[in-house]
């Protein structure tokens, strides 16, 4: 029988990959710094009990957004962190490195267009590169531009698109998942999501409360002409996420997440 692990940790999550904005198929590689020195790599990296030599984020807009001038964005992180640095995958890498005395290696990807064709979308094609990459462990950060599920037939064609999609990632069979919950909550898209993490023996991260927080939001922190990017998540709500994750990983490393 696979264990659900869940943890209520913070709360936050992705948004989306907003129209005409070009960031569907954005991919950063290696890690969100440096790549791991050659005398690191030699040596696995571990937060407790929990492999991290190499960590794969998969999310939208909020994970990874590259340029787009005609929405006065100019960046090439999580959309709409103030710099690099502040976004939460930077601020989760600094905080894996200094648990486990190293810099993992770590893979970012823009998969929005999984979530708005998820029953078209070929996996293995499109995410071959991520596939290959073999992760240790995998963040989920999707759920906000799956249009949304009205009918029976409609959430389980997304069940069964985003089971297949765990499945891949977790295909090496090395991959620890953990799957957070909308940004914007969406009960429907999250339980399906949850029970799919649950299947999977994933971590599912309940991240709801944080986007009902303006503080969250970054036009609480500066002002933006593009009312979507406005929406996103500020630093402070970056660093929500980041806590969230972190907190969840923890747990899982040492055993303390609770188990359903």
């Amino acid at each position: 029988m696979n264990r659900c692990w869940t943890t209520g940790a913070w709360v936050l999550a992705a948004v989306c990959a907003l129209p005409g904005s070009g960031g569907n198929r954005a991919t950063r590689g290696a890690a969100p710094e440096e790549s791991p020195s050659s005398s690191q790599a030699d040596r696995a990296l571990r937060v407790g009990n929990l492999p991290v030599q190499k960590v794969l984020f998969l999310g939208n807009s909020i994970t990874l957004h590259g340029p787009a001038p005609s929405i006065g964005w100019t960046g090439n992180w999580g959309m709409a962190a103030s710099s690099s640095d502040r976004d939460y995958v930077h601020l989760l890498a600094q905080q894996l490195s200094a648990a486990a005395g190293g810099k993992p290696d770590v893979l970012v990807a823009n998969i929005a267009e999984f979530e708005r064709q998820y029953e078209n979308y070929d996996v293995d094609g499109q995410l071959r590169q991520q596939l290959e990459f073999a992760a240790d462990v995998v963040i989920v950060a999707i759920g906000e531009n799956v249009p949304a599920l009205a009918t029976n037939d409609a959430q389980q064609r997304f069940r069964v698109c985003f089971e297949r999609l765990l499945a891949a990632l977790q295909r090496q069979g090395r991959a620890v998942l953990f799957v957070r919950s909308s940004f914007w909550p969406e009960p429907v898209k999250d339980a399906i999501m949850q029970e799919a993490c649950c299947a999977a023996g994933g971590v599912f991260v309940d991240i709801r409360a944080l986007g009902g927080v303006e503080a969250n939001a970054a036009r609480s922190e500066r002002h933006f002409e593009h009312a979507g990017v406005a929406a996103h998540p500020g630093d402070q709500g970056m660093k929500a996420i980041a806590a969230a994750l972190w907190t969840a990983i923890q747990q899982r490393a040492l055993g303390t997440t609770r188990d359903e």
